[in-house]
């Protein structure tokens, strides 16, 4: 019974799309071919590729460029520009992911120093400031000698961490498979491995799309069951394995047409989806934007009725049936700046965030070299501790409880620091956690304290003063002394992980230095805090 509601509710999540399906216009269509729309998490700006234009590099006569288009005040989308030569390097171009903050390019081809060599794989650009960089090859191992049909196409999740291919292995052959690879905690990247039997059928599954919250996958297949032609479908993750895949799932009739229907994405909101469609365009292909967000509400509604009147009592109060399988889980767009904390100056900076419970690296990011911006897309149900990290500072962790499942929404300005290793400097830790009023760590804070412990080791004559201080609730005498213990409880760790003990010092200064008003629960919580000041480099 479960199963059969499941599936009514998933065609019913795509009803009524009709009329939600609408030309993205002049501004960015045009006589010629437009395909492989690419969303930013945002929704603020549409990368794409037109096919042939007179304004690409090469012209008419065979070519493909990527173009962008900015969304305007009026929601109404800007006259589309191409972007740079640095990512239009090719006669034959493609942009396969940009991450969150835009500052990073993943463009078909593989590039040494900017020239494009003979393999056939992956390269990427970064940006500094305003200024795409020259692109290199992202190394995938075995990639070359795996591809040997006519295409390829990939999507790097938001994550960083995670990319998903479509290629074959069969020579000259166009009906492709879906591949992952996995970016390891050294930076290197997976040989690619088959999604396997789950998503990959005798017919052609390509043009992948992951959304922001890491398990929902969009492609197209010209698979048995569609409209005719490509069809966007969709599946989801089984629990944490990626090769594990629910059964696919076709986004209907009214989205999908008799003809090719590719390249979908879909913006952190899951407001609005995009797709490159043959059906009803100006040219051979255009673009195409369909309003999803109160569809899938309807739906879920319309799903949570049917199953209160035909299921029995354990799925009528079963509410993980009624999340729609096409419908990716919200998610949190994370922005700041990264800052050297002594000069104040925007930084370059790699951005880690992990499991603050289990330390497990989650994604990576980097921010602008000329700005310092940065941009990540979290899901919800983790507690994270992201950080900035740089040759020769010490990195400044923060945190951010997204255990709760909620809508999505953007939060910025959540600025991060990178102290330099200077004799004078101090660093507060923010990701250091007590028993409540007692002096015992929490076990979160040990990812915290090994990485302070790994910059020591690199630092064989640092010398650090651990410094705890209170908020004032409570007698000073106490706040005195809970501090002091807090600070031998940290010092403690260190020398049990085999730092000397003349290295590290511990001072308690109970409530005596504030760093907010105490007049204020969260003026309190900043002045609760742990911090480090280097004695000696």
């Amino acid at each position: 019974m479960r199963v059969l509601l499941l599936f009514v509710f998933f065609i019913n999540s795509f009803t009524s799309f009709a009329q939600k399906v609408e030309t993205l216009g002049g501004a960015v269509n045009t006589e010629y071919s437009e395909i492989h729309p690419l969303i930013a998490p945002d929704g603020q700006t549409l990368y794409f590729v037109r096919v042939s234009h007179p304004s690409n590099n090469y012209g008419k006569d065979g070519s493909n460029d990527v173009w962008f288009s900015d969304l305007m005040s009026d929601k109404r989308w800007a006259v589309a520009r191409k972007m740079a030569n640095t990512i239009n390097k090719d006669r034959y171009n493609d942009l396969f992911s940009i991450t969150p903050d835009g500052n990073t390019a993943l463009i078909r081809g593989v590039y040494a120093n900017g020239r494009k060599t003979d393999e056939v794989g992956i390269s990427i650009c970064k940006k500094k400031g305003t200024t795409w960089g020259q692109p290199n090859k992202l190394d995938i191992p075995k990639l070359d000698a795996m591809v040997k049909g006519q295409f390829l196409t990939a999507f790097l999740s938001n994550s960083g961490k995670v990319l998903i291919l479509a290629f074959s292995e069969k020579k000259n052959s166009k009906e492709d498979d879906l591949y992952i690879s996995l970016l390891d905690k050294s930076g290197k990247w997976s040989k690619p491995e088959s999604l396997g039997s789950d998503l990959n059928t005798s017919a052609s599954e390509t043009t992948p799309f992951l959304a922001a919250d890491n398990n929902t996958l969009y492609f197209a297949s010209d698979r048995k069951g569609g409209e005719g032609g490509f069809d966007i479908w969709v599946s989801k993750r089984k629990g944490k394995s990626w090769t594990g895949w629910n059964k696919p799932v076709n986004l209907g009739k009214d989205i999908n047409s008799d003809k090719d229907d590719m390249y979908f994405s879909i913006e952190a909101s899951g407001e609005f989806g995009y797709m490159s469609s043959k059906n009803k365009a100006i040219g051979k292909s255009d673009l195409f934007k369909i309003r999803l967000k109160e569809e899938i509400k309807k739906a879920s509604d319309d799903a949570a009725l049917t199953a209160s009147k035909n299921a029995e009592t354990k799925e009528k109060t079963d509410k993980k049936d009624e999340t729609p399988i096409l419908a990716p889980t919200p998610t949190i767009l994370l922005s700041g700046v990264v800052k050297d904390q002594k000069t104040g100056k925007p930084a370059e900076a790699r951005i880690i965030y992990e499991d603050l419970d289990s330390g497990e690296e989650l994604g990576v990011a980097d921010s602008n070299p000329v700005t310092g911006e940065y941009k990540i897309s979290l899901p919800y149900g983790n507690r994270y501790a992201i950080r900035a990290e740089a040759r020769d500072f010490i990195p400044v962790s923060k945190n951010i409880d997204l255990t709760i499942q909620g809508g999505f929404k953007e939060i910025k300005d959540l600025d991060l620091a990178i102290a330099p290793i200077q004799t004078g400097v101090t660093v507060q830790l923010y990701n250091i956690f007590f028993k409540f009023g007692q002096a015992a760590l929490e076990p979160e804070s040990f990812f915290e304290l090994d990485r302070m412990i790994a910059v020591m080791n690199q630092n064989p004559t640092m010398v650090i003063e651990v410094q705890g201080h209170t908020d004032n609730v409570g007698s000073e005498e106490a706040n005195l002394r809970l501090s002091q213990q807090r600070a031998d409880a940290v010092r403690d760790y260190f020398v049990l992980k085999k730092i000397a003990m003349d290295r590290v010092k511990s001072v308690g200064f109970g409530e005596s230095k504030p760093i907010a008003s105490n007049a204020t629960t969260e003026g309190q919580a900043k002045n609760r805090r742990v911090e480090f000041e280097i004695k000696r480099k």
